[in-house]
C-alpha cells in the first residue's frame, strides 16, 4: 500500500473515535429528550462539566479507570464500546477502500452505529436518523462517483421500506400483534440507497443470522426468552448492512462488458 493509502484508515479511524464518542452521548440523551449538541458535556452522575482532557476518546476512559474524576461515579461502558466500534468502522472502511469510497462507507457505518446504539438502548429508531441515512445515500449516488448507480439506490430505498413494511403488516394480520417496530422498515429503506436493491436480500438474511446468534448467546448466558421477548432488529440490520458494504467494497469490480481471459501457466 502507498503512503496515501495508509493515511486513509488512520484518518478515518481517528474520526471514528470522535464520532463514536458523540454517538455514545447521543444514544443516552436523545431517548431522554435531551440535546447532545447544546451545552457542555457533563457527568451523568454529578452533573459536573467535563474538561478537554476528560473528553479524549478511549484514552480518558482508560486513564480515569471508567469513573468520573469528580464524584467517582462509573462511566457507562457503552461509551468505550461505542468509541471503539466507531474507530473500527473508520479503519476498516479506509483499509478496504482508501479514498472517497472509503470515506463514504465510513459515514454509512457511523450512521448505522448511531441507529444501532439508540435502538439497543431504547428500542427506538428516530425518523430523523433513518431519513438522514436515506438522504445521504442518495446524495452520495448523485454527487460522488461511487457505486451503485443512482437508479439502483432509488429502487433500493423503495424496495427496502416496502418489503419490511409488508412483512410487518402480514405478521400483524396473522398474529394480532406487532412483530417489527415501525422504524425497522424505514431503516432498511435508508440502507437501500447506500447498497442498492440487489444487496437487500443479503442484508435481511445477514440480519436474521445475527439475530439467531444473539438469541443463542442469550440462552447460553441463562436468559429465558419467550414469544413476546423483544430484540433490537435495528442493531442486526446495522451489523449486516455494514458487513455487506465491506464485502462489496473489497471485491474487485470490472466495467460492464469486460472479458477476462484465463491463461494457463507454461508447463515444462
Amino acid at each position: 500500500m502507498t503512503t496515501e493509502a495508509w493515511l486513509w484508515p488512520i484518518l478515518l479511524g481517528v474520526l471514528g473515535l470522535v464520532f463514536g464518542s458523540f454517538i455514545a452521548t447521543l444514544a443516552i440523551r436523545w431517548p431522554q429528550e435531551r440535546s447532545a449538541l447544546k451545552g457542555r458535556s457533563q457527568c451523568d452522575g454529578c452533573g459536573k462539566g467535563l474538561g478537554a482532557r476528560e473528553l479524549v476518546p478511549v484514552l480518558s476512559y482508560v486513564l480515569q479507570r471508567g469513573r468520573c474524576r469528580a464524584c467517582g461515579a462509573a462511566i457507562a461502558p457503552s461509551h468505550l464500546v461505542t468509541e471503539l466500534i466507531g474507530g473500527a468502522i473508520g479503519v476498516s472502511a479506509g483499509l478496504v477502500a482508501p479514498g472517497v469510497e472509503g470515506a463514504c462507507g465510513a459515514v454509512f457505518g457511523w450512521l448505522l452505529l448511531a441507529l444501532a446504539a439508540i435502538d439497543f438502548a431504547a428500542f427506538w429508531l428516530p425518523n430523523a436518523l433513518t431519513g438522514a441515512l436515506a438522504a445521504t445515500g442518495l446524495a452520495v449516488g448523485l454527487l460522488a462517483d461511487v457505486p451503485p448507480p443512482l437508479t439502483d439506490r432509488l429502487i433500493g430505498g423503495l424496495a427496502g421500506f416496502g418489503t419490511l413494511w409488508l412483512v410487518a403488516m402480514l405478521y400483524r394480520a396473522l398474529r394480532g400483534r406487532h412483530g417489527l417496530g415501525g422504524g425497522d422498515p424505514k431503516m432498511l429503506g435508508g440502507i437501500g440507497p447506500w447498497l442498492g436493491w440487489q444487496a437487500l436480500p443479503l442484508v435481511v438474511l445477514g440480519a436474521c443470522f445475527v439475530g439467531l446468534a444473539a438469541v443463542l448467546m442469550l440462552i447460553l448466558g441463562g436468559r429465558r426468552l419467550h414469544g413476546s421477548s423483544r430484540l433490537p432488529f435495528g442493531v442486526m440490520l446495522a451489523v449486516a448492512a455494514f458487513g455487506v458494504w465491506l464485502a462489496e467494497a473489497s471485491t474487485p469490480r470490472f466495467p460492464p462488458g469486460t472479458v477476462i481471459y484465463l491463461v494457463p501457466e507454461n508447463q515444462e
